[in-house]
């Protein structure tokens, strides 16, 4: 079971789903952060790559969930994944992790709709398991 954002809070029904679904699994839960890494030279060169970029809602919304998957018994681990090209990567991961299930968990009203949707469209048609998605309000084109 994997439970991923795209460093956005989560969803707090796609937190719930994805330790319900764990707990009834018997399987283990991971919490996946894909976040943008700017292509800065300095930065990396520097180490400002590495720097903390999670506000308060951020480290919240992803400790939540794992702190009551662990409570309840799921074995739980955190990833936190930087890229230039974050749904890319996202998708090479599930595709290594080969999970039952990928609850996609961004909060749609922390990205733009349009960052969001294309997410979405393209975890839902390349993920390569079955996929947890909330239902967006609006035309979805």
């Amino acid at each position: 079971m994997v439970l991923a954002t795209l460093g956005v809070p989560l969803l707090r029904s796609a937190a719930t789903f994805a330790v319900d679904s764990a707990v009834g699994s018997g399987q283990g839960l991971i919490i996946c952060n894909v976040t943008l890494l700017e292509p800065l030279r300095m930065s990396l060169v520097f180490g400002y790559d590495a720097l903390e970029e999670f506000t308060p809602e951020v480290s919240a919304s992803l400790r939540a969930p794992a702190e009551l998957a662990r409570s309840l018994g799921v074995r739980v681990e955190r990833l936190r994944v930087r890229t230039p090209r974050p749904i890319e990567a996202l998708l090479e991961l599930v595709g290594d992790l080969h999970p039952g299930v990928l609850v996609f968990g961004p909060d749609p009203a922390a990205l733009s709709p349009r960052r969001y949707e294309r997410a979405r469209r393209a975890v839902l048609d390349r993920a390569g398991c079955l996929v947890w998605a909330p239902q967006v309000a609006g035309p979805v084109s």
